[in-house]
């Protein structure tokens, strides 16, 4: 998700009914939140699907007839299932080989007239009888499992297909497009070209970028293994089929996105409470930002700090900054430090800015210029994710910047993220996990804005589908979305020696307050001073506080 402006719109719910967010339960395991799709541990299970071929019971026909005191052959077996030219199809044996040539003969008798009595079809024990139509079915048409294999062999034959290309034919799921995505993503992981060119036309047929949620979802997901398939991935805009916006209109996208959900405002109001709750009666302060975008955060903490009693502190911010954003905004840090510098002087703050034009992951203590006796904060609102960890180079940037900022002894670290796991999972499961949770997030948009509207097409589009692609098309260094639940954060956080610092309950109120102007169907929970924000009972984003 990317960072919006702060002009600020009417929120599209603002004439709902205010009432106060349920909230969802969690486990009581520390190390990941419970949602319908988790089991143990801080993963999420990804569904499997086992595809059998189901054969009529040579049974059948027989159940329930007793009273009839008649039995018959039940012939959908045979009607339903051979062929005439398939393999295991038998002519019925005569004389010595059939079944009923010596049991069911009484050839020592005859009747009246001297002549033998020929064999029936009834019988006074009616077990013994079905037991040898049984045998005569299995005579005829061979075992159940043998008629699958002789149905698959034979419909391979006439398509000129291998018998496990049949399988897939006959197994693809139809009509359910979760299932069909899940389906198609196994197949991309398991390298099966004959399964894909099956699914990829099929799936393409499903989608539309101004359908239901999941068909929205559903266009960028094959987009991302279409370009996975040709080895597209970092070339995110190609892929899409789409030309660059102009920055103008990217910043325009992401404020639609800032105003139709509360996820950004959440991540802002919590990071700020406890910001502010660390360096109360601090003279001078100073935030690290470990994204700034376009410093949207910091401009209701600047009025805060205003209205304090006795005065405001000096505040110094000190502003990492992404090409993303950077673009959005149609320049450099400059225009972030103009802008908030404005703020800060009509509120009477003393302020000073510093930007930083380097990635997350390329900072060192050096660039930070802290001063003796400041009071340090250090903010990763949506950010950390993107730093890559030891799964991707030893150097292991993401737990080096953790023991750096705790080299800076800061009176609070903020972190906010998406309460998702995409960062270590095999292909299959982070593309399972990517679709749950992508899932929530269109839904939750779809409530706010229609479905024809152009303008929520191209949010979709140009904030979303960019973090769906990156996740689904790219491997190694080019795969710059790597989420991790709550639970890692917590294990990466503690190993670099920091400890929890709870939310205070006046920063849950405000949260609160924020969510009456919203769908009902947003989730507000708290655990052990951690704050999480769901749709319905998925949890979405996290924040907490640490010291």
């Amino acid at each position: 998700m990317a960072d919006a402006p702060t002009s600020r719109m009417v929120c599209p719910f603002g004439n709902a009914p205010r009432q106060t967010p349920e909230q969802f339960l969690y486990s009581g395991n520390s190390q990941h939140i419970c949602h319908p799709y988790q089991s143990d541990s801080d993963t999420h299970v990804v569904p499997q699907h086992h595809d059998t071929m189901k054969s009529h019971s040579p049974d059948a026909g027989f159940e329930d007839q007793e009273t009839h005191k008649r039995y018959t052959l039940d012939s959908s077996a045979a009607s339903g299932c051979m062929r005439h030219d398939s393999p295991s199809s038998q002519s019925l044996p005569t004389g010595s080989g059939s079944p009923l040539s010596h049991e069911d003969s009484h050839s020592g008798s005859t009747n009246g007239n001297g002549s033998p009595v020929s064999a029936s079809c009834v019988t006074e024990d009616p077990n013994d009888l079905k037991q040898k139509l049984k045998d005569l079915e299995a005579a005829m048409l061979g075992t159940a499992s043998e008629i699958a294999d002789s149905l698959e062999i034979s419909v391979a034959n006439q398509l000129s297909l291998k018998p496990e290309e049949c399988v897939h034919m006959t197994s693809m799921p139809r009509g359910n497009l979760k299932e069909l995505l899940i389906a198609c993503a196994r197949a991309v992981g398991e390298n099966n070209s004959f399964a894909i060119n099956l699914m990829i036309p099929e799936l393409q047929k499903m989608v539309s970028v101004s359908g239901e949620p999941l068909e929205r979802l559903g266009a960028y997901m094959v987009e991302g293994l279409v370009a996975r398939l040709a080895s597209s991935g970092n070339s995110i805009y190609k892929t899409l089929k789409c030309k660059e916006p102009r920055s103008s209109e990217l910043l325009s996208y992401m404020h639609f996105l800032y105003e139709a959900c509360p996820y950004f405002k959440f991540g802002y109001m919590s990071a700020n409470g406890a910001i502010a709750e660390a360096v109360k009666g601090e003279d001078r302060i100073h935030i690290i930002d470990f994204q700034i975008s376009q410093g949207a955060q910091w401009i209701s903490l600047l009025q805060a700090l205003a209205a304090r009693p006795g005065g405001p502190p000096f505040v110094r911010i000190t502003g990492i900054d992404d090409s993303v954003s950077a673009y959005a905004r149609g320049g450099g840090l400059e225009l972030v430090g103009r802008r908030l510098s404005h703020i800060a002087g009509l509120c009477k703050v003393p302020f000073e800015f510093n930007a930083l034009a380097v990635s997350g992951s390329e900072v060192e203590e050096g660039h930070l210029g802290i001063i003796p006796g400041e009071a340090v904060a250090v903010n990763f609102t949506l950010e950390l994710h993107h730093i890559p960890d030891e799964t991707v180079s030893t150097a292991n940037h993401r737990d080096r910047i953790l023991r750096l900022v705790k080299g800076l002894s800061p009176k609070v670290l903020t972190l906010v993220e998406q309460e998702s796991n995409t960062n270590t999972a095999p292909f299959v499961q982070r593309f399972a996990e990517t679709l749950d949770y992508y899932t929530a997030i269109f839904e939750s948009i779809d409530l706010a804005l229609p479905r024809d509207d152009r303008e929520r097409i191209n949010m979709e589009q140009h904030c979303l589908a960019r973090e769906i692609v990156n996740l689904i098309a790219c491997e190694g260094e080019e795969r710059v979305e790597r989420h991790e639940v709550f639970g890692k954060w917590k294990a990466r956080l503690t190993m670099a020696g920091f400890r929890p610092s709870p939310l205070s309950a006046l920063v849950n109120a405000a949260i609160k307050t924020l969510l009456q102007s919203y769908s009902p169907n947003y989730k507000l929970a708290e655990r052990d001073g951690v704050l999480y924000l769901g749709w319905k009972n998925r949890p979405l984003v996290v924040s907490s506080a640490w010291h």
